[in-house]
């Protein structure tokens, strides 16, 4: 068993766990239909999934799928955890009516593959439903997130403070009009983030 293994699922239940079901709630309950969640995690969103949804979680790191396992179980919600790359979905061209990501597009070396992914599954007019912690607009912020990035990424196995996922979902071909900035209740260096829909042009 990893490093990541042992760590990164009880670092992300602490981090992102309580704190933020209020904005998970928002995201992950108006998902419909046939629903792909990327980086699923330990399971976080399944319990604010609708009734009706049919969800599949895709999640690389085997402790995380692990405990998403375990709540995959225990929601009322049909949920089916696959071991899964955001690069490569498990779903047929235009298949998808939801694709939501939380905290994931942070870890991926290439967004614009995910994205393109994304995009490939979901049908035309599908919904890319999304909570992210991005690049933050405020200077001091900002300067704060360049000093520690090198460090971050190392501890936090890839994960970038920069990353603007307005921008790579615009060039990807995605309506990114509706996201709204949000303030995260995290540390400063995570506590700029990104809320809402992007629709499939």
């Amino acid at each position: 068993m990893s490093i990541d293994d042992l760590f990164l699922p009880w670092i992300n239940d602490v981090a992102l766990g309580p704190r933020l079901e209020p904005l998970r709630a928002q995201v992950a309950s108006g998902a419909r239909g046939r629903v792909l969640e990327v980086g699923a995690g330990t399971g976080l969103n399944f319990h604010h999934y609708p009734e009706g949804a049919f969800v599949t979680a895709i999640e690389p790191l085997a402790g995380m799928r692990r405990k998403a396992e375990v709540r995959a179980r225990n929601t009322k919600t049909s949920v089916q955890v696959l071991d899964g790359l955001a690069g490569s979905l498990p779903a047929e061209d235009a298949s998808v009516d939801t694709v939501l990501l939380t905290f994931v597009l942070c870890s991926l070396k290439d967004v614009a593959a995910a994205l393109a992914e994304a995009r490939r599954v979901l049908r035309p007019g599908g919904e890319l439903r999304m909570l992210e912690h991005v690049k933050s607009e405020h200077r001091g912020e900002a300067r704060l997130q360049r000093l520690l990035e090198p460090v971050w990424r190392r501890v936090f196995s890839g994960c970038s403070l920069l990353r603007d996922p307005r921008m790579e979902l615009e060039r990807s071909g995605f309506d990114a009009s509706s996201l709204v900035p949000v303030v995260l209740p995290l540390p400063p260096p995570v506590r700029a983030g990104l809320l809402g829909i992007a629709v499939r042009r």
